[in-house]
């Protein structure tokens, strides 16, 4: 099985919302950035995003949180590639403490789910 993994930390320039609270769009943006390496991995192509599906937002995300988006390849058609995608908190920021003070979660936090499919067309595709 094929899996990508990315990790990054929310800026403040991602915070959309009152609160430093992040959009969901953002999660859909790093899942389209592990689909793009899953299908490069699988086809040598970046391919394209036909759709998402199933998209569930579990929690919030703030600026300052350590995000870990996954994904792997669940099966495959002629050309597509349908995919699924989780989102994990996986460090805190905690300003009660101080400005500066997070903590790595002793539990990550499930903040975003998703299935996709991605095309690569056969003419593209350089690995079979």
């Amino acid at each position: 099985m094929i899996e990508s993994t990315i990790r990054i930390r929310i800026g403040a320039e991602n915070a959309h919302y009152g609160g430093g609270l992040v959009d969901g769009a953002f999660m859909l943006k790093l899942f389209g950035d592990v689909a793009t390496e899953l299908l490069i991995r699988r086809d040598g192509d970046e391919g394209l995003f036909r759709a998402y599906s199933n998209i569930e937002f579990n929690a919030p995300v703030y600026a300052g949180d350590f995000i870990e988006a996954k994904g792997w390849i669940e099966s495959e058609g002629n050309t597509s590639r349908k995919m699924v995608f989780e989102a994990w908190k996986v460090i805190a920021p905690k300003p009660e403490i101080s400005d500066s003070a997070a903590e790595v979660l002793e539990e990550p936090i499930l903040v975003c789910k998703a299935e996709g499919i991605c095309i690569v067309p056969k003419n593209k595709q350089r690995f079979n």
